[in-house]
């Protein structure tokens, strides 16, 4: 497969809250917090945003947002209003933004009906702001080439650089709420090959140049793989009653594409089962046998040393499944009833009229 081939809100603590009396509290339920009068520490708000507080400092330094409140010790904290501005920015940047633009949208965006949302309600703000974020149409402008800070993405779009971005910074929850929402507005195969996959090959790229970058790989996988098994877990009233098998070679540790290749046919309505890493040839023989796919995937990443003969022997099966082989593990001479995929959206197409759609 060509890009197939290639590649492989924060529940803060809640704490120190300024009351009337200046005493500070910790844990609030909903009863106490009525008492609530002025906002949050710069440690407590850093925490829910997502980044250091040495962050929140540069970013009041050089982009003037700041917090608003002061305690009656004259020690300065968040209002809500301010809170807001932040995971404006925050999220912008992540988009790809350049920080100082964020910093201008998130001072000149208008947040309204906030002021009824208690300072340490961390879900109710979150939930508005990333509804509020989806209607600025500003991410797309900044989608220049050259890549990021992080990587060298030429030509990359706004959401693969805070992609890559978030990857390199280890924040599991931005990877996922990228993919997330690049899924549900663009669609599996677009996310990938637009997307997830872009930023894979950057990480090897720097893998292999420097030997670093492990860590964002495996951050970024762990995010990969979690939102593609969530699309395919929403599977309901598939139109196939036995499941498309997807497998990695014997030898073979790598899973992304596998579980890629279950989402995208979820949204087909196609059931699959995927069966993992390092698959022995006699087990995915059997599962066959038993279950009767319509179609089976074998990824492939590392060369395949061999193939055993009785895989050949499955296309005697009635139903006989459809073989298909991807990834740039395999070699040039195949089983006579094996096909070769080379994306996926081939990869899709071939299953899909396998099952007969």
């Amino acid at each position: 497969m060509t890009n197939f081939v290639k590649s492989l809100s924060l529940k803060p603590r809640l704490a120190k809250v300024v009351h009337l009396g200046n005493n500070m509290l910790m844990g609030l339920n909903p009863e106490e917090e009525n008492v609530i009068t002025l906002g949050l520490t710069v440690a407590v708000v850093a925490r829910r945003v997502g980044v250091a507080p040495a962050t929140l400092r540069t970013w009041e330094r050089r982009y003037g947002l700041c917090p608003t409140d002061r305690s009656q010790g004259g020690h300065r904290r968040y209002c809500i209003t301010d809170i807001a501005r932040l995971e404006i920015m925050r999220k912008l940047v992540l988009s790809g933004m350049p920080a100082g633009e964020a910093a201008k949208v998130a001072l000149s965006t208008k947040v309204e009906n906030i002021s009824n949302i208690s300072p340490v309600d961390p879900n109710s703000l979150s939930s508005k702001i990333e509804n509020l974020v989806k209607t600025l149409d500003h991410a797309e402008k900044f989608g220049h080439p050259g890549g990021g800070q992080v990587l060298s993405m030429e030509g990359a779009s706004s959401a693969a650089r805070g992609l890559a971005k978030a990857a390199q910074s280890m924040d599991n929850q931005s990877c996922n709420q990228i993919i997330g929402a690049s899924i549900n507005s663009r669609g599996v195969i677009w996310t990938w090959e637009n997307l997830i996959s872009k930023v894979l090959i950057a990480i090897g790229a720097k893998w292999e140049q420097t030997g670093e970058g492990i860590e964002a790989e495996h951050v970024l996988s762990e995010a990969i793989i979690g939102q593609m098994r969530l699309r395919a877990d929403q599977l309901i009233a598939p139109v196939n009653i036995r499941p498309v098998i997807t497998a990695s070679a014997p030898d073979e540790l790598h899973t992304i594409p596998q579980y890629v290749t279950a989402a995208a046919l979820a949204e087909r309505r196609i059931s699959s089962k995927v069966l993992g890493a390092r698959v022995p040839y006699s087990s995915l023989i059997n599962t066959v046998k038993r279950l009767a796919p319509a179609a089976v995937l074998i990824w492939a990443q590392i060369p395949v040393k061999n193939v055993d003969p009785e895989l050949e022997n499955l296309s005697h099966l009635r139903p006989s499944p459809l073989m298909l082989v991807a990834g740039p593990g395999w070699p040039m001479q195949l089983p006579s009833n094996f096909k070769r995929s080379s994306d996926l959206t081939s990869t899709i197409t071939a299953i899909t009229n396998s099952v007969g759609l």
